[in-house]
């Protein structure tokens, strides 16, 4: 995933426009290395349609911008690994935490039932539930 994939990813999980992230991020006034001049809202969708290679002096604001850390933006995790888990991995992420608080047979339980779910995934029956 490349980091603008993650910045969209992020704002979709945020629920925040392209439009409402590039006033955002020009409201911070980050300066261009190279022109000295903030960044268009043009020049902003361009980062975020892939169009445009994200400036590295911009990442600390686009990471305040996203209320994370700088690191987050280059932190590609298991729950960013296939197409399905990006459209739930909010959801996977609280569940992973409150899994903490399961008794074991609960776990137990859990991982029975995933497993049940796995091969009839793998054996073409994908829309059970």
């Amino acid at each position: 995933m490349e980091v603008w994939e993650k910045i969209n990813y992020l704002l979709h999980e945020k629920s925040i426009t392209k439009q409402e992230f590039a006033t955002q991020l020009i409201n911070l006034q980050p300066k261009l290395k190279r022109t000295g001049e903030i960044p268009s809202t043009q020049t902003i969708l361009g980062y975020l349609y892939g169009k445009r290679e994200v400036k590295i002096e911009l990442i600390p604001y686009i990471a305040e911008v996203l209320g994370i850390t700088e690191q987050e933006l280059f932190s590609f995790d298991i729950e960013y690994a296939s197409e399905y888990n990006i459209r739930y991995s909010k959801d996977v992420r609280e569940i992973l935490d409150l899994l903490y608080f399961a008794p074991n047979p609960m776990i137990g339980h859990i991982k029975t039932t995933l497993q049940k779910f796995k091969v009839d995934y793998e054996e073409g029956r994908k829309n059970i539930c």
